[in-house]
């Protein structure tokens, strides 16, 4: 069965998954619904994503490297395989060291900087 566009249900083909420039060293692409979305990070190493927070909660998988948060004064190591869950608001900086990092992340609501 193929969707329909009336379904609201929409397919994203990887040649359509085009990855743009996010801050310095990062490349990424987003794809979302009216509510959730989800954005595949790519991250060079030596990167840094500045303290910030939004109102999206923030799950993050990731897929290669190691990717560390740091949140309320501790820094946290999130490996290949594991997960960190950040709930809406929370004050986070995240960054790579030596390694490369290759991340998904889902976001409700929508992040519309990243939809956009």
């Amino acid at each position: 069965m193929s969707p329909r566009a009336s379904d609201g249900v929409q397919y994203f083909p990887a040649k359509s998954l085009i990855l743009k420039e996010d801050v310095t060293g990062v490349k990424m692409w987003a794809v979302a619904l009216a509510n959730t979305m989800l954005t595949y990070f790519d991250v060079q190493p030596e990167c840094r994503f500045e303290s910030h927070r939004h109102e999206s909660e923030q799950i993050t998988l990731v897929l290669e490297g190691e990717l560390f948060s740091e949140i309320l004064g501790q820094i946290v190591r999130v490996g290949t395989g594991e997960v960190i869950a950040i709930p809406s608001n929370v004050q986070h900086a995240v960054f790579t060291k030596e390694t490369a990092v290759k991340a998904v992340d889902a976001w409700s609501p929508i992040m519309k900087s990243y939809s956009e």
